[in-house]
């Protein structure tokens, strides 16, 4: 027999008992829309971090107290990490010691939450300065001021809110002059943030921006930052910027070991690479976790085909005595396994994709999230490629089962 009168005959089997076959394969389709659906989700998120992370401009690097983190509990160790103090922020603005740096703005999170009245709410609150929003993001109060350099030296008591905590704290109301109170202590409204959401790794609508003179000192009573934003000159070479962060630090602190840094500075392109690398190794992971179901489909598939060959005893018997080899019946039931899991394969990568974009459109309408729809053309070949290899994989037994069969005995069979 030749391919093509093997393959019609494979095709004519498989739709005489349509329903099963189509019941055969669901293990393959959800396995492979699973596969599609995590990757493309996978690439989405990553793409999404990846854009916020740059929102913050190819020019700045983050400078963070203590060793950079390795894991969880390096990471607690960093946030208490106290040696990033005034100290090394004059170290840095002296033009001798970096000579490329256009500006230094330190940074200091404060937990808990914010009241007005009766009203409480949990945002995000940042003592920082105001010029670092207005250059990094191009962000200015839609309502009210900033506060100013005096305003830091002063440690004046005042603060810039996002529109959700507006929403939260006032409802209607007008917020500016207002009071909040965080930790006791009492914080006049200066400005309004506009409706921004997400940018880069803050929310701007759910922000509360402080000097970070007044959260350092009067709120939480330290003489550390938790954080500094530093932007590199138009032009400059940031490797060589944050080079010569790194050693000003090192000459500070008495450090002539690099490996006993109590510091450490990334660049966006540090950041990017790092999450490009978690994102992917999470991608992969579930995408391991998602084939199971595969496998799972794969035995559903031999153990249909075993019933198969069993029913179709007699017809394999009268076949080989019309002149069909062993290996014109293998072949015919290993297709038969191959042309289920494929069409497994691309139904399921059909469902995978059309449910990563209608995921996409929901996550953009609903949670205005800048989430890109990637269409991942490797989990597509991957998808139906290991569809395939399944159907061969778990389709051998049954058709060599059918192949060996005696002719006079198939006959026989009842």
């Amino acid at each position: 027999m030749d391919l093509l009168t093997i393959t019609k005959t494979a095709f004519h089997s498989l739709r005489t008992n349509l329903a099963r076959s189509l019941l055969t394969i669901l293990g393959i389709v959800i396995g492979v829309m699973a596969i599609v659906l995590v990757v493309a989700l996978g690439q989405g998120a990553q793409g999404l971090i990846l854009d916020q992370v740059k929102g913050v401009g190819a020019n700045t690097i983050i400078l963070r107290p203590g060793r950079q983190p390795t894991g969880p509990d390096s990471a607690a160790e960093t946030i208490l990490s106290d040696s990033i103090k005034q100290r090394e922020i004059d170290a840095l603005n002296n033009p001798i010691n970096v000579p490329d740096i256009e500006s230094v703005d330190p940074a200091v999170l404060v937990t808990g939450p914010v009241q007005y009245q009766e009203n409480t709410y949990r945002p995000m609150i940042l003592g920082w300065t105001a010029d670092a929003l207005v250059q990094m993001f191009q962000i200015s109060p839609s309502e009210g001021t900033l506060f100013s350099d005096d305003d830091i030296l002063q440690r004046s008591k005042v603060a810039i809110i996002g529109s959700k905590v507006r929403e939260k704290l006032f409802g209607s109301s007008d917020a500016l002059g207002e009071y909040i109170k965080i930790r006791g202590q009492n914080i006049r409204i200066l400005g309004i943030l506009p409706s921004r959401g997400q940018v880069s790794a803050f929310n701007i609508d759910d922000m509360v921006l402080l000097p970070h003179s007044t959260a350092q000192k009067d709120i939480l009573g330290i003489n550390y930052f938790n954080e500094i934003f530093i932007r590199a000159k138009d032009g400059a070479d940031v490797d060589l910027v944050a080079s010569d962060i790194k050693a000003t630090l090192r000459d500070l602190h008495n450090i002539t070991d690099p490996e006993k840094d109590d510091f450490f500075a990334m660049t966006q392109k540090d950041i990017v690479d790092r999450l490009s690398t978690i994102t992917q190794a999470l991608t992969i992971f579930l995408a391991m976790i998602a084939s199971i179901s595969l496998v799972v489909g794969g035995i559903g598939i031999m153990n249909i085909m075993l019933v198969s060959v069993t029913e179709r005893t007699r017809e394999i018997g009268l076949r080989k005595a019309l002149g069909a080899t062993n290996r014109d019946i293998l072949r015919q039931f290993l297709l038969e396994a191959v042309i289920l899991t494929v069409s497994g394969g691309a139904t399921g990568t059909i469902l995978g994709i059309s449910l990563a974009f209608i995921t996409s459109v929901v996550l953009k309408a609903q949670f205005n999230l800048a989430w890109p729809f990637q269409l991942p053309l490797s989990a597509i070949i991957l998808g139906v490629g290991m569809a395939g290899v399944v159907g061969l994989g778990f389709g051998l037994y049954p058709a060599r089962k059918a192949a060996q069969k005696d002719p006079i005995e198939a006959l026989r069979y009842e």
